[in-house]
């Protein structure tokens, strides 16, 4: 199989607006209102120059496809999450502050999660988000690669709890299916499982948005607990 080129918007120099023409932040802040109300179908240059009431020149001068308008997309995404100072805060309370406003951004962007992972993230936010995480765990205790595999995993984590999360809501709507059509159906299904039937009544929040949420707080906490008691255990 051949190797992939790596190609990136971020690796050339980004043009200057012509006379009178769009600039490039321009056309990023139109393509993530498009994506915002309309979801990653609807995206096209083609839909993009008519409500910036401009010709597909003007757009084209900028990006030269639609994968470098979606890095470009990408990237101001990654400079939403709003963390605090790693030098003035403790490393538990900023990679709190990241999962949370991490997720909270994915759910107000979830057009978002078709992007991570099959974009590259080398723009000047992910970079700086980057480091900002990098000195957290630097801050931490962390050394060497732990340093960035502790980093990428409070991301996976986050990623992997709220991308079924935003399935979900596209599937079934905000709200997912009646609670009581569900308990209906595991009564019949799971009747050799009396047990698990009472502990799910008993403790699963009916609310989905709320059962997400303790979830969400549930496994953050393990996360941080683990990667604390890695500071802790001696280097072989």
């Amino acid at each position: 199989m051949t190797q992939q080129q790596f190609s990136s918007v971020w690796i050339r120099e980004p043009r200057q607006p012509k006379a009178a023409g769009l600039r490039r932040d321009q056309i990023v802040a139109a393509a993530l209102e498009l994506l915002d109300s309309e979801g990653m179908g609807a995206l096209s240059m083609r839909k993009l120059g008519a409500k910036l009431d401009a010709g597909a020149t003007s757009l084209y001068w900028h990006v030269r496809n639609k994968d470098e308008l979606l890095e470009l997309a990408l990237d101001e995404i990654w400079g939403l999450m709003g963390i605090p100072d790693p030098e003035q805060t403790s490393w538990r309370e900023v990679a709190t502050t990241f999962a949370y406003n991490f997720r909270a951004t994915m759910l107000d962007h979830p057009w978002v999660t078709s992007l991570i992972g099959t974009m590259p993230s080398v723009g000047p936010k992910a970079f700086a988000l980057s480091d900002q995480l990098r000195r957290t765990f630097i801050g931490a205790g962390f050394t060497g690669v732990d340093v960035y595999l502790a980093s990428s995993t409070l991301t996976s984590y986050v990623l992997g709890q709220v991308i079924p999360e935003i399935t979900a809501t596209k599937a079934f709507g905000e709200k997912g299916i009646d609670p009581e059509i569900v308990i209906e159906a595991m009564d019949e299904l799971g009747a050799d499982y009396p047990e698990m039937l009472a502990d799910y009544r008993e403790t699963i929040p009916a609310d989905q948005q709320t059962a997400r949420a303790l979830a969400f707080d549930f496994g953050l906490l393990c996360v941080l607990d683990g990667l604390e008691s890695r500071l802790h255990q001696p280097h072989k």
